[in-house]
C-alpha cells in the first residue's frame, strides 16, 4: 500500500489513530443506538402519563362544572417543553380546547380518528402518526361516562436535542482521546525507532563494506531489548570480522602450500571438474596451468587414466571416506594415444600413486575431493593400463549420483532458509534476499529431479501446452537476449498442444535456445516456430513440428556431424559436451527425428543454424518404445 506510512513510528501513529477511530465510530453507533431506544421509551411513558394527567385534570374540571379550568389545564400542558400541542375532544373527536390555535379551526386528522376506537377505558394509548409524529390519547370518564378524549402530540425536537448533544460529548471525548493516544506513541515511537534506525545503517554499513570497520561498534543509547539486539549484533561483527582475519591467514596458508608443495594438487567438484591445481600438477599432465580450470580428467589425461581417477573421485564423493595409495600408470603409447599426444595429452609412459580426500565445508557436506599426485614412474613402468570404461553409462551413474547426492543437502538449505525467513525477524532488504535464496535453490531442486526422472523414466506423460511451454523456456533466457538484443521472432499459436513429457520436452528447448544464444552474436535474430505437421517420413503420422533457428557464426559440417556426440563441445571450459546429448535421447524416447542445417559465414552470405524438431502426438508414449532413432 503506497498510502500506508513506512517508518515504525508513523506506522504506530497511523494504525492507534485508526484503530481508536475505529472504536470510536463503532462505540458512537452502539451509544446512540441504545440511547435512541431509551429515548423512545420514555417518550412513549411520558406521553401515556401526560394523556392521563390531562384526562385527570379535564375530569376534575367536569365534575366540579368548571369547563373553563380544562381549557387552562391544556394550555398549560401545551407550554411544556417536550409537548407539541395539546388538545381535548368531545367523544365524536370534535375539538373543544387546543393549546394553539382555535378550536373551531383544529379538527383531528384520520390517523387521530382511526385511534378513537381503540382507546380502552381509562388507560393510555400511544401511537405514531405519518412524519415520525408521536401522539398519547386517554379518554375522559365522569360517572361512568364518556365524556371526550385528552389528546398530548410529542416535540420531537426535544427528543433529537438529547442525543445530538449525547454525540456530541462522545465526539469530544473522542478527540481528545485520540490527541492524547497519538502524542503519547510519539513519544515512545521514538525510543524504538531511533535505535532502530541505527542498527540498520550499521546492517547497510556492513552490507556495503563487509571489512571496513570504521562504523563498529554500533552506539546503545537505550538498554532494552532492542539495545541487547545491537549489542548482538555488535558482538557479531566482531566475531565476522575475527573469523574472516583468520580466514584470510589460512587461505595465504594453503595458497602457499599449494604453489610451493613438491607434489601434485588438484581439486574437484561433483561434477568432476577442476577448480583448483598447482604448477606441479599442471606440469605433471603437460598442459599448461590457465587451461586447467573447468576441465575433466578426460581431457587432461589418456582415457583409462582419467576414468579410474574419475571414478575415484566420485567414490569419495559418494562414500566421504579418503583414498590412498591408488596406483595409475601410462602404458607405452598406441595408436590411438598418440592421437592424444598430438592433442596435448603426457605421451610418455609414467607411474603415478594418487591419494584422494573429502574436503567438507560443513561436518555433513562435502564440496570438493581434492587429489594428491605423486611421480612414482621410477619404480613401476611396466604395469598394464586398466580397461575402458562405457563412457556413456559412467554419465549416466554420474548425473543420478549428483542428483541424488544434491538432494540432502538442498533440503538442508531449504529447511534452513524457511526458518530464517520465518523465526529471525529479518527486514526487508534481509527478506529479499532469502526469498532470492529460496528461489535459486527451488531451481536446483528442479534441475535434480528433472536428472532423476530421465533416468528413472518415473514421470507419466500428459498432455501440455507447446505456447506456454515456449514461453517459460524464452522467459528464461529474457536477460541474456535483451542484453545481446537479440531479436526474438515466435512463431506459435497458444492452442498447439502435444502428449509429452513437458518436462524434457522443455529441457530440449531450454539446450536449444541455449546454444543459440551462445553462438549469435549482439544484435542477432532467433525464431522459434511451433506448428500442427505430419512426420517428413511417414506423413499419416500427426504431431507438432518446431523449428529452432538463429543468425549465429553456424558450424562446419565436420563438427555438425559430431553435434549429437556426448562430451563433444566447442565452448572450451564453458561446455560439457551433454546438452543436446541428453536433447538427442529425449528426441529418440518420444520417437520423433530432428534435422539440422548450417552454415557458417564463408559457406554463404549469411550464417546460422536451423535445428527442425517432429514430435509426434502418440497417446501411446507410455508404452514400451519402437524401435525409432532421431533423424539427423
Amino acid at each position: 500500500m503506497r498510502w500506508w506510512p513506512r517508518s515504525i513510528r508513523w506506522q504506530m501513529l497511523a494504525g492507534l489513530v485508526l484503530l481508536e477511530a475505529l472504536s470510536l465510530v463503532l462505540f458512537a453507533a452502539l451509544l446512540i443506538r441504545q440511547q435512541t431506544r431509551q429515548v423512545s421509551v420514555h417518550a412513549r411513558h411520558r406521553l401515556a402519563y401526560q394523556a392521563a394527567s390531562l384526562a385527570q385534570q379535564a375530569r376534575e374540571a367536569l365534575l366540579r362544572r368548571q369547563p373553563g379550568w380544562m381549557g387552562q389545564s391544556v394550555k398549560m400542558m401545551g407550554n411544556a417543553p417536550d409537548v407539541a400541542i395539546a388538545k381535548v375532544t368531545d367523544p365524536a373527536g370534535n375539538v373543544l380546547f387546543v393549546s394553539e390555535g382555535e378550536p373551531e379551526q383544529t379538527t383531528l386528522d384520520l390517523g387521530e380518528r382511526a385511534q378513537i376506537p381503540l382507546v380502552r377505558h381509562e388507560e393510555p394509548r400511544v401511537f405514531t402518526l405519518k412524519g415520525d409524529r408521536w401522539e398519547g390519547v386517554r379518554a375522559i370518564y365522569v360517572d361512568g361516562r364518556l365524556r371526550g378524549f385528552a389528546w398530548v402530540e410529542a416535540d420531537r425536537t426535544w427528543d433529537h436535542e438529547q442525543l445530538n448533544a449525547i454525540l456530541r460529548g462522545t465526539v469530544i471525548f473522542g478527540v481528545i482521546w485520540i490527541v492524547g493516544s497519538a502524542l503519547l506513541v510519539l513519544v515512545m515511537a521514538r525510543s524504538i525507532s531511533l535505535p532502530l534506525a541505527t542498527l540498520h545503517r550499521g546492517t547497510r554499513a556492513l552490507m556495503s563494506s563487509p571489512e571496513d570497520s570504521g562504523n563498529f561498534p554500533l552506539p546503545v543509547a537505550v538498554h532494552n531489548e532492542i539495545g541487547d539486539l545491537i549489542e548482538a549484533f555488535n558482538r557479531m561483527v566482531a566475531s565476522i570480522a575475527e573469523q574472516r582475519s583468520g580466514l584470510n591467514d589460512t587461505l595465504s596458508l594453503l595458497d602457499s602450500m599449494l604453489a610451493n608443495a613438491p607434489i601434485g594438487l588438484a581439486f574437484f567438484d561433483r561434477h568432476c571438474r577442476i577448480v583448483r591445481v598447482n604448477q606441479v600438477f599442471a606440469d605433471m599432465t603437460g598442459v599448461p596451468l590457465s587451461r586447467h580450470l573447468g576441465r575433466t580428467l578426460p581431457e587432461l589425461l589418456p582415457q583409462p587414466v582419467a576414468q579410474e581417477l574419475e571414478n575415484t573421485v566420485l567414490r569419495v564423493f559418494a562414500e566421504e571416506e579418503p583414498v590412498r595409495n591408488l596406483e595409475l600408470t601410462h602404458p607405452e603409447l598406441s595408436g590411438q594415444e598418440s592421437k592424444a599426444a598430438a592433442a596435448g595429452l603426457p605421451s610418455r609412459p609414467w607411474t603415478w600413486l594418487a591419494s584422494a580426500y573429502p574436503v567438507r565445508t560443513t561436518p555433513r557436506q562435502v564440496r570438493w575431493v581434492g587429489v594428491i599426485v605423486l611421480d612414482a614412474s621410477d619404480r613401476k613402468r611396466s604395469e598394464e593400463a586398466l580397461r575402458k570404461t562405457e563412457k556413456l553409462a559412467a554419465t549416466g551413474r554420474l548425473a543420478a549420483s549428483i542428483a541424488h547426492e544434491i538432494n540432502n543437502p538442498l533440503e538442508a538449505i531449504t529447511n534452513l532458509l524457511f526458518l530464517l525467513r520465518n523465526y529471525c525477524g529479518l527486514e526487508d532488504p534481509a527478506l529479499n534476499y532469502v526469498a532470492m535464496a529460496e528461489h535459486e535453490a527451488q531451481r536446483i531442486a528442479e534441475i535434480t529431479q528433472q536428472t532423476l526422472r530421465f533416468y528413472r523414466q518415473s514421470t507419466l506423460p500428459a498432455r501440455a501446452n507447446m505456447g506456454e511451454l515456449l514461453d517459460s523456456v524464452l522467459s528464461l533466457y529474457h536477460g541474456r537476449l535483451h542484453a545481446l538484443n537479440i531479436q526474438v521472432e515466435r512463431d506459435y499459436e497458444t492452442a498447439v498442444d502435444l502428449f509429452c513429457f513437458a518436462g524434457e520436452i522443455r529441457q530440449v528447448f531450454a539446450n536449444l535456445v541455449g546454444n543459440s544464444i551462445d553462438a549469435t552474436s549482439a544484435g542477432g535474430r532467433l525464431l522459434v516456430r511451433a506448428r500442427r505437421s505430419r512426420n517428413w517420413k511417414d506423413p499419416a503420422q500427426a504431431g507438432v513440428r518446431f523449428v529452432v533457428a538463429d543468425t549465429g557464426a553456424g558450424m562446419e559440417p565436420a563438427v555438425r556431424e559430431r553435434v549429437f556426440e556426448a562430451f563433444f563441445t566447442t565452448k572450451e571450459v564453458l561446455g560439457t559436451g551433454l546438452g543436446l546429448w541428453v536433447s538427442h535421447e529425449i528426441i529418440v524416447k518420444h520417437r520423433g527425428l530432428v534435422h539440422v542445417r548450417s552454415r557458417t559465414a564463408a559457406q554463404g552470405k549469411t550464417s546460422g543454424t536451423v535445428f527442425q524438431l517432429f514430435i509426434p502426438d502418440d497417446p501411446n508414449l507410455a508404452a514400451p518404445a519402437r524401435q525409432t532413432t532421431a533423424a539427423v
